[in-house]
């Protein structure tokens, strides 16, 4: 079944607008536009601004990489010089043990020797002495770095300072027969002390102990005088 019904007759439409509606629709379109102009050149702005922070990054990702490659060059430097630093240390606790060996064996040979031996240094400071040397020159421990000057011997010898002191300045050895207190006689002998690179370091003095031989002298000038007489 098909049935017709009378409609409502369409409004009319497209009326032409008045004159404030067309206003406020220029208005609004000018209103559009900036913003549309204004936003366009923001996100120019904000395109330039990241293509300027993307440059900067990239910079900066190039500064880092060329850092890291230095502090990898330097962390191979600093292992290098690690392992230099091993062996070096190496050594010297080697020559520190050989050193102490030596000075083992000198301490030993000092005091395995009956000569009276003293080591001055360039300042006549003593430096060593064998234990011969303690009852000719009074010496304890304590006289270490001690100027042999202050010491008094016990030997009849009042120029042995300036004895030492000539030896030095000159680098002549001196050899004298000297007494002591006690009677006993000795050779001393003071003589420059030289290093391995032929430098002088001090005054090395020694005494001899020749009581015997001054003692068999002295009968042998007796027995001379007598005959002679």
């Amino acid at each position: 079944m098909i049935v017709f019904e009378p409609a409502a007759s369409p409004e009319k439409t497209g009326r032409n607008p008045g004159p404030e509606a067309g206003r406020k629709q220029k208005a609004k379109n000018s209103e559009l536009e900036y913003e549309l102009k204004t936003t366009r050149e923001d996100l120019e702005s904000a395109f330039e601004d990241l293509k300027t922070s993307n440059q900067d990054l990239q910079s900066a990702n190039e500064e880092l990489q060329s850092t890291n490659e230095e502090l990898e060059t330097s962390r191979e430097e600093l292992q290098s010089v690690n392992e230099e630093l091993i062996t070096v240390n190496a050594e010297l606790t080697n020559k520190i043990d050989q050193l102490s060996q030596s000075n083992n064996d000198l301490n030993n040979l000092l005091r395995s020797i009956e000569v009276a031996t003293v080591y001055l240094d360039r300042d006549l400071k003593i430096k060593r002495f064998t234990p011969a040397a303690t009852k000719i020159f009074n010496l304890i421990p304590t006289d270490i770095d001690r100027p042999v000057t202050q010491l008094s011997i016990n030997l009849h010898y009042q120029t042995f300072a300036d004895d030492v002191k000539h030896s030095l300045k000159t680098l002549e050895t001196k050899s004298i027969e000297v007494c002591a207190f006690d009677g006993s006689w000795y050779n001393m002998r003071i003589i420059p002390y030289r290093t391995s690179e032929n430098m002088i370091e001090g005054v090395l003095v020694t005494l001899v102990d020749i009581t015997n031989q001054k003692n068999v002298e002295q009968k042998l000038e007796k027995r001379i005088n007598i005959l002679t007489w």
